[in-house]
């Protein structure tokens, strides 16, 4: 492991900047993050590197954090391991849970996701486990393929757990138990919902609390679908078909009403609207070219941003409309997140950049090549306390970004 301290300057950031108290798949499911007085344009040889360790094995999960703590997963000789961090970057506790995904694409692939002091993941080979995040003990642990009669899908399960009150959400595709809810302390089933009947789709499960019937929304193979999350009933589900029935992309919810999925492998995004209280959806308008593989979008004010798969261009659309503001290539393709009227774009080549939110045009500012790390740039970035944390494969870094 190698590391480059500078611990005043991160501390300093960490009490001067406010920040969402715990991070999980993309901050809170939506990829905005909220902090403020961070850099409105990076050095020109590249941000500053306040850290990293080169030493978590394969994947592609993302940076979990909560109480001053970060969490991470990676596979090593096909076991998977759970890594906690403190700021500095110093290696705290690691602890083997079981087999991990190595058919193809190997490695950890489903973020962490933090609650009242416990941690949940759900491994490439389908176990969902609880561990005790002061000293990574396991609490529960069951297998959603064995125990819900589903099986794995071609890529392996790829999802990281949605927590709402005592229930712990997960989907494990089968037939009669498609989405289920486990009680977050002991794993025992509270209900399960047979949804479509779909394999599991790579997506990770979203709340959407504002209706009359609070919901959990999710892609499966070949539907979105909501349920009710106080029952576990099916309130609507939509036909969303493509090649490979592979949905990575968590909804984006506008806090309107409205839902935008998107899909890529010759697919796109398509907008719903809630209906009935929560109980139905219709289409408001749907576009193809809008084909985001596994990079999600984010919206931001009245568009929303993001980059395609097959049409490999940046894009900005008109959130009520679906009409298309700008593409651009000048970035190879690849995830997003956004923060402090910023995009943060990771592109699948390696390079992290910094782009000013508009929907004139794709205002690129600032740009480096991330050299550090091992195979595929997928994980998604994470902004904490001034720091932008970036996984690549066998590494984790932090930059420093206020």
């Amino acid at each position: 492991m190698n590391k480059t301290f500078f611990l005043s300057v991160l501390l300093t950031a960490a009490t001067a900047l406010p920040a969402q108290d715990i991070i999980q798949w993309r901050g809170d499911r939506t990829g905005i993050y909220r902090e403020t007085g961070l850099l409105k344009q990076w050095p020109g040889d590249g941000l500053q590197l306040l850290w990293h360790f080169d030493g978590l094995g394969e994947g592609h999960s993302s940076a979990a954090i909560a109480d001053g703590r970060i969490y991470i997963t990676g596979m090593t000789d096909g076991k998977g391991f759970l890594y906690a961090f403190d700021l500095a970057g110093k290696l705290l506790n690691k602890r083997e849970y079981g087999d991990e995904w190595s058919e193809s694409y190997n490695g950890t692939r489903g973020t962490v996701t933090a609650d009242d002091g416990k941690l949940y993941l759900i491994s490439g080979m389908g176990d969902v486990v609880c561990f005790n995040a002061a000293d990574l003990s396991v609490v529960w642990k069951k297998n959603i393929m064995r125990d819900f009669g589903a099986e794995n899908i071609q890529w392996g399960i790829c999802e990281s757990p949605l927590v709402v009150d005592e229930k712990l959400i997960v989907t494990p595709g089968g037939k009669e138990h498609n989405l289920v809810a486990l009680n977050k302390n002991t794993g025992a089933l509270i209900w399960s919902c047979p949804g479509e009947g779909d394999l599991s789709a790579y997506c990770s499960p979203l709340y959407v609390p504002d209706q009359q019937v609070p919901q959990v929304v999710t892609m499966t193979a070949k539907h979105i679908i909501g349920v009710d999350v106080a029952t576990g009933r099916k309130l609507w589900s939509y036909e969303h078909i493509n090649r490979h029935d592979v949905h990575p992309n968590i909804p984006v919810y506008g806090g309107d009403n409205q839902l935008l999925c998107t899909s890529g492998y010759g697919k796109g995004s398509v907008m719903l609207r809630l209906t009935n209280g929560g109980r139905g959806v219709e289409k408001v308008w749907e576009a193809a070219q809008l084909d985001s593989r596994l990079g999600a979008m984010v919206k931001v004010g009245d568009y929303a941003y993001g980059s395609g798969d097959a049409n490999r261009f940046w894009f900005c659309v008109d959130w009520k409309t679906g009409e298309l503001k700008y593409k651009a290539n000048t970035l190879p393709v690849g995830n997003i997140i956004a923060g402090d009227g910023m995009l943060y774009c990771y592109s699948d080549r390696g390079d992290l950049a910094l782009v000013r939110i508009t929907p004139e045009k794709f205002d690129l500012v600032s740009r480096f090549p991330v050299t550090l790390g091992t195979d595929q740039h997928w994980a998604h970035p994470v902004i904490y306390q001034g720091a932008l944390y970036v996984r690549h494969g066998n590494t984790l870094m932090a930059y420093k970004i206020s």
